[in-house]
C-alpha cells in the first residue's frame, strides 16, 4: 500500500514552517501515543508514522530530499520503513519538543545524572542575624550506599559498558540516505548497566537517610539570603556526583525593632512633661548596649532621632547601619482631680502661640477659610 504524503499526514501545508510542523506533530503524537491507547494497533501504526513524517520535515535535508523526491528518498532496500522510531512513555515526546528549552531533556548524556539539589528554609532572630551564628540542622536526603560505595553493583562491584551501544549512550539507525542518532533505551544514555545489582540500593547507589550538617550564618545576613552548601544536596544515581544544598534565611518578626536593610527604626515614647522639659531617656540596642537620648525642650510628635553607626551590621563589611528614633510624645491619662485643675490653670495662663505655636496656627489657618468661604 502506498505511503501518505507527509504533509497530508500531519494536517500542514508544504511550505508549513518547523514550528507549524512541530505543532501539528505534537498534537497528533499525544492523540495516538501507545501509553494512551493500549492495545489499539490502529493508534500504533498512526503514531508510528507520524513519527516517521516528524522525523522528516524537521530536518531541512531531509526535508529537501522528499520534496524533491518524496517517499523514494528514504526507500534504500527497505531500510526507510519507519525504522528507529520507538514507543517511550509520554515524556519521551515532551523531550522530543522541548529538550533544547530545557537544557537537552531530562536523561544525562554520557553517565548517571547528578544528584538534585535541596532547599531548606531557616527562621532566624533579628539579633542572629545581627551577629551571626553557627546552626546545626538536619536534612533528609539520599546518601552514597554503604554496602555498594555508590556503584549500585553487588559488593561494590563496578558498571559494565551497556552491550546495545558499546558504552556510547545512544544508538544509530539508517533510514534511506540518512543516519539517525537517538538516546540507547537500554541504559538511558548513560553508556553503563549494572549486571548484579546492589541489593540495599537496588541497583541506584544511594540510600534515604536524615544529614545531620553545621551551618555558618554569616553577620549581616537579611530576608531572603541564600546559602548554598557545595556536595550537600542528594546524592547521584550509580556514584554521579551530589547535588548542592541551599539555606534560605527568613529574619523572625522583632518585638521593638524594625528593619530597613542596614538600618533600625524604633518608636519611643515619652512624656508630655519629657517632651516640654527636655531630658534624658535610654534605649536599647541591638548589640546589647544602651544608648542616651537627649530631649530638647518643646520636642514634637513624630521627631526622629538618628543615631550614627548604632543599625545592623553590614554583610562581609565592618560598617554599620544607622539607629532612628521617632518620638511618640504620650498624653497622659487617668488623672486626678488636682491634676486636672493643674492643667486647665496651666491653659488659661498660656500664651497659645507661644507654648503651642502650631496648633494656633492650624487653627488660625481654619478661621481664615471659613472667613473666606462667608465672602
Amino acid at each position: 500500500m502506498a505511503k501518505q504524503d507527509y504533509y497530508e499526514l500531519l494536517g500542514v501545508a508544504k511550505g508549513a514552517s518547523l514550528d507549524e510542523v512541530k505543532k501539528a506533530y505534537r498534537k497528533l503524537a499525544m492523540q495516538h501515543h501507545p501509553d494512551k491507547n493500549p492495545g489499539d494497533k490502529a493508534a500504533e501504526a498512526k503514531f508510528r508514522d507520524v513519527n516517521e513524517a516528524y522525523d522528516v520535515l524537521k530536518d531541512e535535508q531531509k526535508r529537501a530530499a522528499y520534496d524533491r523526491y518524496g517517499h523514494a528518498a528514504f526507500d534504500q532496500n527497505g531500510a526507510g520503513g519507519g525504522g528507529g522510531f520507538g514507543f517511550g512513555g509520554f515524556g519521551d515526546i515532551f523531550e522530543e519538543m522541548f529538550g533544547d528549552m530545557m537544557g537537552g531533556g531530562r536523561r544525562g548524556r554520557g553517565g548517571p545524572a547528578r544528584g538534585q539539589d535541596l532547599r531548606y528554609n531557616m527562621e532566624i532572630t533579628l539579633e542572629e542575624a545581627f551577629h551571626g551564628k553557627k546552626a546545626k540542622i538536619t536534612v533528609p536526603s539520599s546518601i552514597s550506599c554503604e554496602s555498594c560505595k555508590g556503584t549500585g553493583g553487588k559488593d561494590g562491584a563496578a558498571p559494565k559498558a551497556c552491550p546495545t551501544c558499546r558504552g556510547a549512550g545512544k544508538v544509530r539507525s539508517q533510514q534511506g540516505f540518512f543516519t539517525i542518532e537517538r538516546t540507547c533505551p537500554s541504559c538511558g544514555g548513560a553508556g553503563q548497566v549494572i549486571s548484579d545489582p546492589c541489593p540495599s540500593c537496588r541497583g541506584s547507589g544511594r540510600t534515604r537517610k536524615d544529614k545531620s550538617l553545621e551551618v555558618t550564618i554569616p553577620p549581616g545576613v537579611e530576608e531572603g539570603t541564600r546559602i548554598r552548601l557545595a556536595s550537600e544536596g542528594e546524592a547521584g544515581m550509580a556514584g554521579a556526583p551530589p547535588g548542592d544544598l541551599y539555606i534560605f534565611l527568613s529574619i523572625a518578626p522583632h518585638r521593638m525593632f524594625q528593619r530597613d536593610g542596614a538600618n533600625l527604626f524604633m518608636r519611643m515614647p515619652i512624656s508630655m512633661t519629657t517632651a516640654a522639659l527636655g531630658g534624658e531617656v535610654e534605649v536599647p540596642c541591638i548589640d546589647g548596649a544602651r544608648a542616651k537620648v537627649t530631649i530638647p525642650k518643646g520636642c514634637q510628635h513624630g521627631h526622629r532621632f538618628r543615631l550614627k553607626g548604632k543599625g545592623m551590621t553590614v554583610l562581609r563589611s565592618t560598617a554599620r547601619g544607622d539607629y532612628f528614633l521617632e518620638a511618640a510624645v504620650e498624653v497622659p491619662v487617668n488623672l486626678t482631680d488636682k491634676q486636672k485643675k493643674l492643667l486647665q490653670d496651666f491653659e488659661k495662663e498660656s500664651d497659645r502661640k507661644t507654648y503651642s505655636p502650631e496648633t494656633q496656627g492650624f487653627f488660625d489657618r481654619v478661621k481664615d477659610f471659613l472667613d473666606e468661604l462667608a465672602k
